[in-house]
């Protein structure tokens, strides 16, 4: 499945992978919220909820694309965030990886809080 994010003036292709997760948000579809920022990510809410999965990691790589179960958001790291070691991208808490970027997500270092979100199914999907 092939969703298409769009935050402030940036949009991204998202590749869904098939996970518990994945099929929890895509039941929330479409998505319309306002971002929020904490140091190189952006996050925001989504009607959804699932469990915390074997694989959930906190430090991700670029085009991860990640659910945080305690706080029902969708996080996006693209840099270093206040808890990060060194050049890593570490993310407040361990995250489900459900979604990969096809684009740069370092884009979204243009997107500020207050800026709005839209995820969606892609024409093509």
């Amino acid at each position: 499945m092939l969703l298409e994010l769009s935050a402030g003036s940036e949009t991204l292709l998202l590749d869904c992978l098939d996970t518990p997760t994945t099929r929890a948000i895509l039941a929330a579809l479409p998505l319309s919220t306002t971002a929020q920022t904490w140091g190189n990510e952006i996050y925001f809410p989504v009607a959804a909820s699932a469990l915390l999965e074997a694989s959930a990691k906190d430090v991700v790589q670029p085009g991860e694309i990640a659910f945080w179960t305690e706080g029902n958001c969708i996080a996006i790291g693209f840099g270093p965030t206040p808890v990060s070691r060194g050049d890593e991208i570490r993310l407040a808490a361990r995250t489900n990886i459900w979604a990969h970027s096809r684009d740069d997500v370092r884009c979204l270092s243009r997107v500020k809080t207050g800026d709005q979100v839209t995820l969606k199914k892609h024409q093509s999907a």
